[in-house]
Protein backbone atom coordinates (compact mmCIF):
# COMPACT_ATOMS: atom_id res chain seq x y z
CA UNK A 1 0.00 0.00 0.00
CA UNK A 2 1.30 3.42 -0.86
CA UNK A 3 1.77 5.91 1.91
CA UNK A 4 1.86 9.03 -0.22
CA UNK A 5 -0.78 10.55 -2.44
CA UNK A 6 0.17 10.29 -6.11
CA UNK A 7 -0.71 12.89 -8.68
CA UNK A 8 -3.53 11.83 -11.04
CA UNK A 9 -1.19 11.83 -14.06
CA UNK A 10 1.20 9.46 -12.28
CA UNK A 11 -1.63 7.13 -11.22
CA UNK A 12 -2.89 7.04 -14.81
CA UNK A 13 0.61 6.41 -16.18
CA UNK A 14 1.08 3.51 -13.79
CA UNK A 15 -2.27 2.05 -14.80
CA UNK A 16 -1.56 2.34 -18.51
CA UNK A 17 1.91 0.80 -18.19
CA UNK A 18 0.76 -2.10 -16.01
CA UNK A 19 2.57 -0.96 -12.89
CA UNK A 20 -0.72 -0.96 -11.03
CA UNK A 21 -4.11 -2.55 -11.66
CA UNK A 22 -6.77 -0.65 -13.57
CA UNK A 23 -8.75 0.06 -10.44
CA UNK A 24 -10.98 2.79 -9.09
CA UNK A 25 -8.00 5.01 -8.35
CA UNK A 26 -6.96 4.97 -12.01
CA UNK A 27 -10.51 5.68 -13.16
CA UNK A 28 -10.81 8.52 -10.65
CA UNK A 29 -7.52 9.94 -11.87
CA UNK A 30 -8.80 9.91 -15.46
CA UNK A 31 -11.92 11.75 -14.34
CA UNK A 32 -9.86 14.40 -12.53
CA UNK A 33 -7.59 14.89 -15.53
CA UNK A 34 -10.56 15.05 -17.92
CA UNK A 35 -12.13 17.78 -15.79
CA UNK A 36 -8.86 19.73 -15.71
CA UNK A 37 -8.48 19.37 -19.48
CA UNK A 38 -12.02 20.63 -20.03
CA UNK A 39 -11.32 23.66 -17.84
CA UNK A 40 -8.13 24.34 -19.75
CA UNK A 41 -9.97 24.12 -23.07
CA UNK A 42 -12.46 26.73 -21.87
CA UNK A 43 -9.68 29.17 -20.93
CA UNK A 44 -8.19 29.53 -24.39
CA UNK A 45 -9.02 28.28 -27.89
CA UNK A 46 -5.45 27.14 -28.52
CA UNK A 47 -6.13 24.15 -26.22
CA UNK A 48 -9.21 22.94 -28.12
CA UNK A 49 -7.26 20.28 -30.06
CA UNK A 50 -5.60 18.79 -26.97
CA UNK A 51 -6.96 15.34 -26.19
CA UNK A 52 -6.19 12.08 -24.45
CA UNK A 53 -4.68 9.05 -26.15
CA UNK A 54 -7.06 6.45 -27.62
CA UNK A 55 -6.41 4.17 -24.60
CA UNK A 56 -7.45 6.87 -22.15
CA UNK A 57 -10.44 7.84 -24.31
CA UNK A 58 -11.57 4.19 -24.17
CA UNK A 59 -11.28 4.25 -20.38
CA UNK A 60 -13.37 7.42 -20.24
CA UNK A 61 -16.02 5.90 -22.50
CA UNK A 62 -16.14 2.73 -20.38
CA UNK A 63 -16.51 4.79 -17.20
CA UNK A 64 -19.36 6.85 -18.66
CA UNK A 65 -21.02 3.65 -19.85
CA UNK A 66 -20.77 2.02 -16.42
CA UNK A 67 -22.25 5.09 -14.73
CA UNK A 68 -25.19 5.14 -17.12
CA UNK A 69 -26.00 1.43 -16.54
Amino acid sequence: MQTQMLEPAEVLRQGLTGQRPMDGDVVSSVAVLAEKLQTLKMTHPMFEAVCFSPDVESMLAAEVSSVMN
